[in-house]
């Protein structure tokens, strides 16, 4: 049987044992290279976090809260001017009608001292009549002018 070299394979397995163990080697650099990244990413988000959202936070707070109260100011005053309103209205409205009443109440005296006269300058008329008999005619016997 004749002999078969086998230095070549061997060399060829050496090569790719070592690339595999070197591919191994550089995968485990990158992932602690990635975790000591995320580490650092982690802690640079903390610290801007605690310098700037934090500040920035309270401030919206405190801001939020005055707007609360001065939505609270504003709901009591609209309140308050809404009763004013209401309760002047109602006053208008009563005003009004005693005004109403008091104008019709004047209105109906004078109406009753107009209607007075006229039926003073009726029998007035009546009683004297053309020809001096003191007698209505038809026309003056239904009570009108």
């Amino acid at each position: 049987m004749p002999t078969v070299d086998l230095s070549t394979t061997n060399l060829l397995l050496g090569i790719l044992a070592a690339m595999s163990v070197l591919q191994g080697l550089v995968l485990i650099g990158v992932g602690v290279a990635a975790f000591l990244a995320y580490k650092r990413v982690t802690q640079l988000v903390t610290d801007l976090e605690a310098r700037q959202v934090a500040p920035l936070r309270a401030r919206v707070e405190d801001i939020l809260g005055d707007v609360k109260t001065v939505t609270a100011r504003v709901s009591q005053q609209t309140e308050r001017v809404d009763s004013a309103i209401s309760g002047t209205m109602d006053r208008v409205d009563e005003t009004a009608e005693r005004v109403k009443h008091s104008v019709r109440d004047k209105v109906s005296q004078a109406t009753g001292v107009v209607r007075g006269i006229r039926a003073v300058v009726a029998s007035v008329l009546t009683n004297v009549s053309p020809g001096g008999n003191g007698t209505r005619s038809s026309a003056d016997a239904t009570g009108r002018l």
